[in-house]
């Protein structure tokens, strides 16, 4: 499968946790698309994503949003799309913008989708860091408290997400790193298109800049390669964490343009 393919059908994957989580969403498929509406009112937890190549040929981009806007009409008007730029032929790429434009949708982000054949060693040392899965309230709890301070998304919208225990059954893998008996980074591990995705890195506010976001990635990946023997890694990333992920191996395969309704 071609790099950026393995990196789109694995956030794919990772996104339909939304759908899933807080018991009043759905993914829906539909034509040349997914819809995935999380049962609120927040738009980027109502994601729409293209599931394969999209030329003037087989309808265009057009077609698909119009799809896409009928299902989100009957739900909320706060939804996002995450485009991955190498599923567009040049000619509908280069109109995009516009055409989202057309549609109600502004550019928020321009995420790189990357991927590292294997992790490279750390260059200098890391601090300790025991990773714990995410399986019972406590470990919900201080992921609920991480993710909304660190991604300054409201706290009732997160406890509605990942507070839930059906959040944790299905395909994202939340792990909690503690260091000197207290939580202090985040991360989620999605298995799928043979590869480990990496979701939702953060770290408390007072305990970064001490090498913990770093050892809880490569924490929590070893402990699902342990499982699942799959070596490539693929995450989105940051601009803040561009430089770090690339020291650790990893290489620009697409990117992603991520609008939301304006």
């Amino acid at each position: 499968m071609t790099d950026f393919l393995t990196v789109d059908e694995n956030l794919r994957t990772a996104m339909r946790f939304f759908g899933q989580a807080t018991g009043s969403g759905e993914v829906f498929a539909l034509p040349g698309a997914v819809a995935i509406f999380s049962g609120l009112d927040y738009g980027v937890f109502n994601i729409a994503m293209l599931d394969g190549p999209v030329t003037r040929a087989n309808g265009g981009l057009e077609t698909r949003l119009a799809e896409i806007g009928r299902y989100f009409k009957k739900r909320t008007l706060r939804w996002s799309f995450w485009l991955c730029e190498d599923l567009l032929d040049p000619g509908l790429l280069r109109r995009a913008r516009q055409t989202l434009a057309d549609f109600g949708l502004r550019a928020i982000s321009h995420p790189p989708g990357m991927i590292a054949p294997a992790l490279l060693p750390p260059v200098k040392p890391l601090p300790a860091i025991e990773v714990r899965r995410v399986a019972n309230e406590t470990l919900q709890r201080a992921f609920t408290e991480i993710t909304a301070v660190s991604f300054e998304i409201p706290f009732t919208v997160a406890h509605a997400v990942y507070s839930q225990d059906r959040a944790w059954h299905g395909d994202y893998r939340g792990f909690v790193g503690m260091a000197e008996g207290q939580p202090v980074s985040i991360a989620a591990i999605v298995v799928a298109a043979g590869a480990l995705g990496v979701y939702s890195l953060a770290t408390y506010p007072i305990h970064r800049h001490r090498g913990y976001g770093e050892a809880m990635l490569r924490a929590a990946v070893s402990e699902v390669q342990r499982e699942t023997g799959i070596g490539r890694v693929v995450l989105q990333s940051t601009e803040a964490g561009y430089a770090l992920y690339h020291r650790m191996g990893f290489r620009e395969a697409t990117r992603y343009s991520v609008y939301l309704t304006k």
